[in-house]
């Protein structure tokens, strides 16, 4: 049976993907071969040799030792696109809240509930400060065509905005998904031209960290409204403050508060609630579980972060040896040839590497398990961890 611990309180209807006759899940839980977790810190967490994945029900993973995982033999998931709904809503959310002050005016009224009958006569008098532009025929860029940048730019379209895309890393499959009404921006600099509304929706990296900063902010246009539902590390935000202070920046939405943003004139700040819906949750959970349950079952990786990923049908009866392995020359025909000495035949199999990334994958569908090989395999330099599934 597969133990998998459970870190942040994570409840879920879709915690029952996991069968009661193979696993075995809760908070407290030793020799787990599994962790799934939501915003845990985990870099100084040392895992025990068991450990075979973590999956991250969420997009982000800055919250866990990714580069020591992969040395370790332990895979990374996360679930992209699993929260995608939730996010794109509070997005557009955002951009009507950017646009009018209706926060203003809501925490207006509060103000003068005790004047009774005498409230809509002051309505009257005081809306005008309040007035904001219309979305519709203004300009909306979105940095980010991901799953959940896809959904914005698609929706905006149809409130008659134009739309404006850059991605210089978008997928086949991400093309796809978009509309074609879709204006593709060749460099960031024509996003920050064209645009009256940002959206910003990049992962978080050392090359995306305050990415918007006063020199990006300065080839905006004045007046521009700026919505950060991605990372706050993304946006710099004494920059962004200095740019609300002058009035080239009208409004800054963050779902990221901080002690500089939380009571900041011009800023929306909003308390992360990205994905704080309950279909979001079931949905990161259930994908999580999902891809835990490919892994530990069959071996193979989806939507891992710091193994390529790599899935190989199973065929019936036929044993399978899983191989982490680092991403170098001669390593498959050195594994294939220890095999052979064994009397092993491959039956089926697929590697996995990606060009620059120090990790590569291997799985093997085999027609026996001899006594020995995993050992045998083990020894080869370079193998980071071996499973044999039977």
């Amino acid at each position: 049976m597969f133990k998998v611990k459970l870190l942040n309180n994570i409840k879920s209807k879709m915690l029952e993907t996991f069968s009661d006759d193979k696993y075995e899940v809760g908070v407290e839980m030793e020799n787990h071969e599994a962790l799934m977790l939501r915003s845990a810190k985990i870099h100084d967490m040392v895992f025990g040799n068991e450990l075979l994945c973590i999956a991250r029900a969420g997009a982000g993973v800055n919250n866990i030792p990714v580069d020591r995982c992969a040395d370790e033999g332990i895979v990374v998931f996360n679930t992209p696109g699993a929260n995608a709904g939730a996010v794109k809503e509070l997005v557009l959310c955002a951009l009507f809240l950017s646009s009018r002050d209706i926060i203003g005016g809501v925490e207006w009224v509060k103000s003068v509930v005790s004047e009774g009958d005498e409230i809509p006569a002051l309505v009257e008098k005081q809306k005008a400060a309040y007035v904001g532009p219309e979305v519709l025929g203004k300009t909306l860029g979105v940095i980010g065509l991901g799953a959940i940048g896809a959904k914005i730019a698609n929706t905006a379209l149809g409130l008659g905005m134009k739309v404006y895309g850059f991605d210089p890393y978008l997928s086949v499959e991400g093309a796809w998904n978009l509309s074609s009404d879709i204006k593709r921006a060749d460099d960031l600099d024509s996003i920050y031209k064209e645009s009256d509304f940002i959206s910003v929706n990049v992962p978080y990296m050392e090359a995306t960290k305050h990415f918007i900063n006063k020199e990006t902010i300065a080839k905006m246009k004045p007046g521009v409204r700026i919505i950060n539902a991605a990372r706050a590390e993304l946006v710099n935000d004494d920059d962004m403050l200095a740019a609300l202070d002058s009035g080239h920046v009208a409004c800054y939405v963050t779902d990221f508060p901080n002690a500089k943003t939380a009571g900041a004139k011009g800023v929306i700040a909003i308390p992360h609630l990205g994905a704080s819906t309950p279909e979001s949750e079931d949905n990161c959970v259930s994908m999580a579980a999902d891809q835990i349950i490919e892994y530990l079952e069959n071996g193979n990786i989806i939507n891992s972060v710091n193994i390529p990923g790599a899935v190989l049908p199973r065929m019936a009866g036929d044993p399978r040896i899983c191989i982490i392995h680092k991403n170098v020359p001669d390593m498959i025909a050195t594994i294939t040839s220890s095999l052979s000495k064994f009397g092993v035949n491959i039956e089926n199999m697929i590697n996995a590497g990606t060009k620059g990334k120090p990790a590569a994958y291997t799985i093997l569908d085999v027609d026996k398990i001899a006594d020995g090989i995993e050992d045998a395999i083990k020894g080869i330099e370079g193998v980071t961890k071996v499973r044999i599934i039977k």
